[in-house]
């Protein structure tokens, strides 16, 4: 099944190019402050499921291009990423890289704020006027559908609830003038592009073969294949929860293959991952300065 929320944090299950509002059967969805309805509906995923595919049955089919998809969990607990985890992209940005030629199975795995999540009808916004190098990042997200807490990798496929596709859009160091932390520099508000829905884990029989692509302007920049990854999805799953919990509805962003590059205001970003999806984000510049200037 693929779910998507849209318009004023509406709930709906995508087939083809229609979109089949299913809210109703989901409790708390809407515009409600914390928009915490995702994590709540993928927790109870055993008894609502199949609330939401009767409600699917009667519903009216919607165009999918007529409705604003948002991120499809607006507010997980959790948005956590992979550094360095394709052998082929370590080094490739030389000294604007913090990683120094390690992978992630070496540096382990960092933050990006819930905050800078956008969903596939939203736009990159990079600072206004910034000189800095903003860059995209293609990235297969996993997200989380049992609470995970020293789980094995044996046991660790077990509590995927399903795929996305993410975009992990980084401002870059500058080394000896801007060298902020990492978590700062990836968590802009819409520097986490995450859609355009997640794929439930039934429908993606192995998330470790799949074609991973992105484009800049039509211009291919990124193509690689998710069974290049360093760090696997069992291995991400352990060492994550090693250190901490994850809950249901939480983001793993599962790194980026090689082909990084830059980004500026109008340009159109567009994903593609097999099996899961694919979206387009215009790129454009905010439309004030902040008080601090990047």
């Amino acid at each position: 099944m693929k779910l998507a929320v849209f318009d004023d944090h509406r709930v709906g299950v995508i087939e083809g190019d229609q979109i089949y509002d299913v809210t109703d059967a989901v409790p708390g969805a809407g515009s409600a402050w914390p928009p915490m309805y995702m994590n709540a509906l993928i927790a109870n995923w055993k008894d609502l499921g199949p609330k939401i595919a009767a409600k699917r049955v009667g519903a009216e089919p919607v165009p999918l291009a007529s409705v604003k998809l948002l991120p499809p969990n607006p507010c997980p607990v959790h948005v956590i990423a992979a550094p360095a985890n394709y052998r082929k992209h370590i080094g490739e940005i030389g000294a604007r890289s913090v990683s120094k030629g390690r992978s992630a199975d070496q540096m382990g795995f960092f933050m990006k704020a819930t905050a800078s999540l956008v969903g596939a009808g939203g736009a990159i916004e990079l600072p206004k006027g910034s000189a800095r190098r903003f860059d995209h990042e293609s990235e297969l997200a996993v997200i989380i559908g049992r609470r995970a807490r020293n789980v094995p990798r044996a046991e660790a496929m077990g509590h995927v609830f399903g795929y996305s596709c993410l975009i992990d859009v980084t401002m870059r160091i500058e080394p000896g003038v801007a060298e902020e932390e990492r978590v700062t520099r990836k968590s802009f508000e819409t520097f986490t592009p995450l859609g355009p829905w997640i794929v439930t884990a039934d429908e993606v029989p192995d998330p470790h073969n799949l074609r991973n692509r992105l484009w800049v302007n039509g211009e291919p920049k990124q193509d690689a294949n998710t069974r290049d990854m360093i760090v696997n999805i069992p291995a991400l799953i352990e060492l994550i929860s090693s250190v901490m919990t994850l809950n249901p509805g939480d983001v793993i962003a599962s790194g980026t293959p090689e082909g990084v590059g830059p980004i500026a205001p109008g340009d159109k970003v567009r994903i593609g991952i097999e099996s899961v999806g694919e979206m387009t984000l215009p790129v454009l510049e905010a439309a004030v300065f902040s008080p601090r200037r990047f």
